[in-house]
């Protein structure tokens, strides 16, 4: 193992390339040296003057890449024969981490627009390298029966890296049994819903049972947080009135629909013992429930999504185009996005993701007469780090650190995939992101690659464009061209919650 003098801090340079199992060659085996012997036939890639951030570090310096992985950081790498990136001015982030995304899901009668082919692909044309899709289990039937089925659209066929929530919809003595499996086979997560009343939503004695459950296997429970009962209620009221616009499904959930059931599932969690986690969150309220819950030094992790942080209930108001904004939760007011901001940097906000779940026009507009038949969804997949990072970090609302943390690596912590993914490191994939910090650009439906014939962010000007993503070692999107194909996406195992 080599040490180079000429190290830049804080990274510890690691040179791998000549034998990094020489310092344990007693307990290595023959078949340990044979795959370092297959490493020399890699190809090797080399990223050079690149402004390398991390969630805790900054530094000009160099990455070497074998194969799928980092196994060098420093100043003046040399490697002969590697294919070598100039990133000189540039800015080079993990890959992005979108921890919520619906592709290919079945909701209300048609299913969101996006496969995870077309879907992932449009991660990676920004920035963003691995998924994880909710699996939702039918009631009266299975998680295995779920897994199956999504396994069914995503094996194969996607671009980028993905791997699953276990949403359980139905929980009973059987589904209890195969929580174990689950995590086993690396779904550590398991979300509930606290709306969608006969569809998807678990009520608080099952949700106390799953916890209690899901606590023996160290795993995590998710949240859609927002009283279903009350929000049914609100719905009907409205629609007997003949209320029936968009702008009607923002005021059939109220603040306090979601202030209330989150401080609900933070309680339950509390008693529990539970890893809790909060999906979406988007008002001052809810937010409040998180604060107070630190207050009997519980840890309650919290997601809000990019959409939350920049657009606002505003344009519900508008008839004609308000069915593109109808997502659950709805958009809140300015003062809630300002919370939001203010809770990242705080640190009750761990992480932003996007809950894409993308709906064609003609599927939006089936509720143009009734607000509770439009899909709910929205589409940001492809968005979510330019407009973070043009939005956050160009206009100085967060630091460049905070970005990398939201976006990548509390995520891989919080879901279990750290150090592998969510940071440059020596043996982490190299799944990395080269920035132009100051390329201008503009959002259009016309050039975006979602599999959707609208943008919530149509016309929106940018500061800071992706010029090159790597997934695995391999260049995945470079000046605007995809260049992995279907089916190159791998399934991603994970480990229990490490934050």
């Amino acid at each position: 193992m080599t040490f180079y003098a000429a190290l830049a801090p804080p990274f510890l340079l690691l040179d791998f390339r000549f034998g990094s199992l020489l310092s344990t060659a007693k307990n290595a085996t023959f078949s340990s040296y044979n795959f370092l012997t297959l490493s020399f036939l890699m190809a090797s890639l080399l990223l050079k003057n690149g402004r390398v951030v991390t969630a805790d570090s900054d530094s000009v310096c160099d990455i070497l890449i074998e194969g799928e992985t980092i196994v060098s950081i420093g100043r003046k790498l040399a490697a002969d024969g590697a294919e070598v990136i100039d990133c000189t001015g540039k800015i080079i982030v993990p890959g992005g981490i979108d921890p919520h995304v619906h592709l290919d899901m079945p909701f209300m009668g048609t299913f969101s627009s996006d496969t995870h082919e077309t879907g992932t692909r449009a991660a990676l044309h920004g920035g963003t390298t691995t998924v994880i899709d909710f699996v939702l289990q039918k009631q009266g039937h299975s998680l295995r029966e779920a897994l199956t089925e999504w396994q069914g659209r995503a094996t194969g066929t996607a671009v980028g890296d993905y791997s699953f929530h276990m949403a359980v919809t139905d929980f009973n003595p059987g589904t209890k049994e195969e929580i174990k499996d689950m995590v086993a086979e690396g779904i550590t997560s398991f979300k509930t819903f606290m709306a969608y009343k006969g569809a998807l939503m678990i009520d608080d004695a099952q949700m106390v049972g799953l916890m209690q459950e899901v606590k023996k296997h160290g795993a995590l429970v998710t949240a859609h947080a927002t009283n279903g009962d009350m929000i049914d209620t609100l719905i009907a009221q409205h629609r007997a009135q003949g209320k029936l616009t968009p702008l009607y499904h923002y005021l059939s959930q109220p603040e306090v629909t979601e202030s209330e059931a989150s401080g609900r599932f933070a309680d339950i969690a509390n008693y529990t013992g539970v890893n809790a986690y909060i999906v979406h969150l988007t008002c001052e309220g809810a937010l409040n429930q998180v604060r107070r819950a630190t207050e009997r030094n519980q840890r309650v992790f919290v997601e809000t999504c990019i959409q939350y942080l920049l657009l606002d209930a505003s344009l519900y108001e508008d008839e004609a185009n308000g069915a593109k904004y109808v997502m659950s939760p709805p958009l809140r007011e300015k003062k809630d996005q300002e919370t939001l901001w203010a809770g990242i940097n705080q640190g009750l906000v761990q992480v932003v993701g996007t809950d894409h779940c993308p709906f064609m026009l003609a599927q939006k507009l089936v509720g143009k007469d009734d607000f509770s038949k439009i899909p709910n969804g929205h589409p940001a997949i492809e968005h979510r780090m330019e407009l973070l990072f043009s939005e956050g970090v160009s206009k100085g609302r967060i630091s460049l650190q905070k970005f990398v943390a939201v976006t990548s690596t509390n995520p891989a912590r919080i879901f279990g995939m750290f150090p592998r993914k969510g940071t440059i490191s020596i043996g982490a994939d190299a799944d990395l992101v080269v920035f132009d910090p100051e390329k201008k650009h503009t959002i259009s439906a016309a050039t975006h690659h979602m599999n959707v014939d609208y943008s919530a962010y149509e016309g929106w000007e940018l500061t800071g464009k992706i010029d090159t993503v790597l997934l695995r070692g391999q260049v995945a999107v470079d000046g605007g061209q995809t260049k992995v194909g279907r089916g190159y996406g791998k399934f991603i195992r994970r480990g229990v919650t490490a934050f």
